[in-house]
C-alpha cells in the first residue's frame, strides 16, 4: 500500500506536466489560424448580408405591386372605356330591363317618339337645348360676336345629334345599358370640349335623347311581340281550318258509307245463297265503318263548337335538345297527333317522343295550368311561347295526375331515329361499316 501511495506521488507531477503541454500546444495552433478566420464576424456578415438581401427584395416587392396596383387601375380605367363602344357581351351583365313607359302597343311608342323629336326640335328652335353663357366681341363688332357664337352651337348640335342619331340606331336588347352610358359619355365630352366658348348643351335636351333612346328600344321590342303575337293567332287560326277540314272530310266519309250500305242492302235483297252471305259480310262491316265515320264527324263539330276543348300533349326530343327537357303544348285538331308530327319537320333533326295526350274540355286553361308550375324551369325564360320545359317527366306526371288519375303515360323514350343514328356512327368510326353503305349511290 505504501509502494501504491509513493507511485502515485511520483507519477501525479508527471501526468499533470503532460497535460499542461498538450493545451499549451492547442492554444498556440489556434493562435496560429486566429487572424485568418473570425467564425462568429463570418457568420454575422452572412446573417447582415442575408437580412440586407431579404430587406432589398422585399422593398423590390413592394414596387412592383405598386406599379402593378397602379397599371392595372389604368387598364381597368381604359377598358371601361373601350367597353362603352363595344358590343360585347358577357352573361353575367346582362339584366332584365324595365320598361320606362311600357305602352300597350308599338302605335303608341311611333307616335310618343314623334313627340319626343318634336320636344327636342322646339328646344333648338327657342335656343334653350344648346346655350352659351356669355356674348362675344369679334372685331369689335356684337353682331359678329353673336354670329360667331350660333356658328359653334350648330356645330355642337350636328356633332351631338348625330352622335345621338348613331346610337340610336343601333340599340338592341344587348347593349340598351351600354347606349344610356355611352350617350352620357358623349354628352359629357362634348361638353368639355367647349367648356372654353362657355358653350353647354344642357340636361334637359339630353333627358329628351335618353327618352328617345327608351321609346327605340322598346318600340323594337314591342314589334317583335306583336309579330310573335300574331304568328301564334296565325297558328290558331291554321288549327282551326284544319279542324274544318277534319270535319269536312268526316262528313265526306260518312256520306259515302252511307251510300256503299245503301248498295250493299239493295244488292242483299237480290242476292242468295253465298253471296248473300258475302254481302251480309260487308253490310256489318260497312256498318262499322259508319258508325266510327259518324263518330268522327260528331266529334269534330263537337270541338269546332267547344273552341277551349282539345289535347294537351308531353313531349321529348332527346336527340335534338337533351334528356330532361320536356315541352308541354295543346291542340285542338282531331287527330292531335297530327300535330306532333308537324312539330318533329325539317325544323329538328329528329322526330317528338309522346309522353301523354291528354283530352280536356278546356285544354288552354290546363296548358296555362301546367306552364305556370314549371314557369321556373323554363328553357327559354324570355320568350313565354317557347313551351319548352328542363324537368323530369315524373315531377310532369305528379301535376298531370291532379287531373285525373286514368291518363295514359309512356315513360319510355324511345328515340328510335336518335338510338340509330348514335349505332350507326359507333359502327362507323369502329369501321364496322363503310361510308358508302350508309349513302349508297342510288336509293
Amino acid at each position: 500500500m505504501e509502494i501504491i501511495i509513493a507511485l502515485s506521488l511520483l507519477l501525479t507531477p508527471l501526468v499533470l506536466g503532460y497535460f499542461l503541454v498538450r493545451n499549451n500546444n492547442r492554444c498556440k495552433k489556434l493562435k496560429k489560424y486566429e487572424n485568418i478566420v473570425n467564425v462568429e464576424e463570418e457568420i454575422q456578415k452572412i446573417k447582415d448580408a442575408s437580412e440586407y438581401e431579404i430587406m432589398s427584395l422585399n422593398d423590390k416587392v413592394s414596387a412592383l405591386q405598386g406599379q402593378y396596383k397602379k397599371k392595372k387601375e389604368t387598364y381597368d380605367n381604359l377598358k371601361n372605356q373601350i367597353d362603352i363602344y363595344t358590343e360585347s357581351l358577357e352573361l353575367a351583365e346582362v339584366g332584365f330591363y324595365e320598361c320606362r313607359f311600357d305602352f300597350d302597343d308599338s302605335e303608341s311608342y311611333k307616335e310618343a317618339i314623334v313627340n319626343v323629336r318634336a320636344k327636342q326640335k322646339s328646344m333648338m328652335s327657342d335656343k334653350i337645348a344648346i346655350k352659351c353663357g356669355q356674348s362675344w366681341e369679334v372685331e369689335g363688332s356684337k353682331s359678329k360676336g353673336i354670329a360667331m357664337i350660333n356658328r359653334n352651337i350648330r356645330l355642337v348640335a350636328r356633332a351631338f345629334n348625330n352622335e345621338c342619331d348613331v346610337i340610336i340606331s343601333k340599340v338592341k336588347w344587348n347593349n340598351i345599358d351600354k347606349s344610356e352610358e355611352r350617350m352620357r359619355k358623349m354628352y359629357d365630352s362634348i361638353n368639355k370640349l367647349v367648356e372654353s366658348l362657355s358653350i353647354t348643351i344642357s340636361g334637359e335636351y339630353l333627358d329628351l335623347k335618353m327618352d328617345e333612346l327608351s321609346l327605340t328600344h322598346e318600340y323594337r321590342e314591342k314589334k317583335q311581340d306583336e309579330k310573335e303575337e300574331q304568328a301564334f293567332i296565325r297558328q290558331q287560326m291554321r288549327e282551326e281550318a284544319k279542324l274544318e277540314q277534319e270535319i269536312l272530310k268526316a262528313e265526306k266519309e260518312e256520306e259515302k258509307y252511307k251510300k256503299l250500305l245503301e248498295k250493299a242492302k239493295k244488292d242483299a235483297e237480290l242476292a242468295t245463297g253465298a253471296k248473300f252471305d258475302e254481302l251480309q259480310s260487308k253490310m256489318a262491316e260497312l256498318e262499322n265503318e259508319l258508325a266510327e265515320a259518324q263518330s268522327k264527324n260528331e266529334r269534330a263539330k263537337s270541338m269546332a263548337e267547344q273552341t277551349r276543348a282539345g289535347h294537351v300533349y308531353i313531349i321529348s326530343n332527346i336527340g335534338s335538345f337533351g334528356e330532361n327537357i320536356y315541352k308541354i303544348g295543346m291542340t285542338r285538331r282531331l287527330e292531335p297527333l297530327d300535330r306532333v308530327k308537324e312539330l318533329g319537320d325539317a325544323s329538328v333533326p329528329f322526330i317528338f317522343d309522346v309522353h301523354a295526350m291528354i283530352y280536356s274540355d278546356d285544354a288552354p286553361s290546363m296548358e296555362k295550368s301546367l306552364h305556370k308550375v314549371f314557369q321556373n324551369k323554363r328553357v327559354n325564360l324570355v320568350n313565354n311561347r317557347k313551351e319548352f320545359f328542363n324537368v323530369s317527366l315524373d315531377e310532369i306526371k305528379q301535376e298531370v295526375f291532379g287531373y285525373g288519375k286514368d291518363i295514359d303515360f309512356i315513360e319510355t323514350i324511345e328515340a328510335k331515329e336518335y338510338a340509330e343514328s348514335l349505332s350507326i356512327r359507333e359502327a362507323i368510326e369502329k369501321n364496322h361499316i363503310k361510308t358508302a353503305d350508309i349513302f349508297p349511290d342510288k336509293l
